[in-house]
């Protein structure tokens, strides 16, 4: 099975260059396995720094104003994201402000 991949821009404005290094670090820490990859731009520049999760067959999804302080909240929805089968949540009561501050969510393309 594939991993979620989290993509973090590093263009937005005000992007804090730490965000990357901080979120791989809480990553390891918390032993959740993932791919983290930066990119230049997701055009979510109303609501920087965005953060897109995805993986194959599942919900993506794409979030915006992410700062250090959602890091235990992206590793809840981590954890539910790849306790789903197909991405989605009943309840995202979990994820705590993160809920609030998603852009997208994108349905897996049909099997």
């Amino acid at each position: 099975m594939s991993l979620p991949t989290l993509t973090l821009c590093r263009t937005c404005r005000d992007a804090d260059p730490a965000l990357f290094g901080q979120v791989a670090a809480a990553l390891e820490e918390a032993g959740v396995a993932a791919r983290l990859q930066q990119v230049d731009c997701m055009s979510g520049c109303k609501r920087p720094q965005t953060l897109a999760v995805r993986q194959s067959g599942k919900t993506a999804y794409l979030f915006g104003e992410i700062t250090a302080k959602d890091l235990p909240d992206i590793l809840t929805f981590l954890r539910m994201y790849q306790d789903s089968a197909n991405g989605d949540f009943a309840d995202a009561r979990p994820l705590g402000q993160l809920r609030f501050k998603a852009i997208a969510r994108i349905p897996a393309d049909p099997a």
